[in-house]
């Protein structure tokens, strides 16, 4: 699995002209998920993403989880995030999981983060069409991959 957390004032999604979710202070987290990805995976990730701490404290230092700001979370499901472009100029999406695969772990993930959040956890639509607009805090971007715990 693969995450990219974005700090952010506001964020939304929209589809069809509806939004689907939107979120104040918090992350915008784009989701990746490929075949070998494992309820493991899907644990640690979700740990990581809730007690990351970029939210400044009272110093601007970067100390603060999300529970410390009171922050939200936006989970955008991403297969392009497993884009292979070593070859050519058209990505790849081969190690992207199929949506038989991919769903279950993304529903699942949202249920994860909303448990350890203790609020619910604003979404897209799974494989739609999605309109994602932000305001990056800081700008404040981390990549996490759950193929480099170690």
């Amino acid at each position: 699995m693969r995450a990219v957390l974005q700090r952010v004032t506001q964020a939304n999604c929209v589809v069809d002209g509806n939004i689907t979710g939107q979120i104040e202070t918090g992350f915008l987290v784009l989701l990746g998920i490929e075949d070998a990805d494992t309820i493991e995976d899907l644990d640690w990730l979700a740990q990581k993403i809730v007690n990351m701490r970029v939210f400044s404290d009272e110093n601007d230092l970067m100390n603060k989880a999300l529970a410390n700001v009171n922050g939200s979370i936006l989970l955008i499901s991403q297969f392009t995030l497993f884009a292979a472009t070593k070859k050519g100029n058209r990505p790849g999406f081969t190690r992207a999981a199929k949506p038989d695969i991919a769903i279950p772990l993304y529903e699942k993930m949202i249920e994860k983060l909303s448990a350890l959040l203790g609020k619910k956890v604003e979404t897209g639509i799974f494989g739609a069409d999605m309109k994602i607009s932000l305001l990056n805090d800081g700008p404040v971007t981390i990549l996490i991959d759950t193929k480099n715990k170690e």
